[in-house]
């Protein structure tokens, strides 16, 4: 669980601090052209950036409620890095495509690590709790 949490909470901080650059050095052109679905995408990265952060917060102090909410913030992450990497294809920019490659097969890796139960930490009867929800 270690590896998921700070893979989570790493994922989260740098997706906010990319788009904090982003934005900040106006290297988006869709606050121009774009705004709606811009303000869209956006709702969804920060939220995705946000759940990964909290949930890796609380894998660490092995909470009940981030078992719930982890898988949740690694599914919103799949889809990120499986959608975001069309966008500079479409622009030649091969470089970030493939980091999210990395990113893809560092979430499956954080995926398979998930549920072993040897690394939550958990009793066996909040084990059982949380293997059934």
């Amino acid at each position: 669980m270690r590896f998921v949490a700070w893979y989570s909470m790493l994922v989260g901080v740098f997706m906010l601090a990319q788009w904090g650059l982003t934005l900040g050095t106006g290297q988006a052109p869709e606050v121009q052209s774009e705004p709606i679905r811009l303000a869209f995408h956006l709702v969804a990265e920060f939220a995705t950036a946000a759940l990964l952060i909290f949930s890796g917060i609380g894998l660490l102090r092995r909470t009940s409620w981030a078992r719930l909410l982890s898988p949740v913030a690694l599914g919103m992450l799949l889809y990120t890095v499986i959608v975001s990497p069309g966008y500079f294809a479409q622009q030649g920019q091969w470089a970030p495509v493939f980091m999210f490659a990395i990113l893809f097969c560092l979430r499956w890796y954080a995926w398979c690590f998930y549920g072993d139960p040897a690394e939550t930490g958990l009793s066996d009867s909040r084990r059982r709790f949380s293997s059934r929800y």
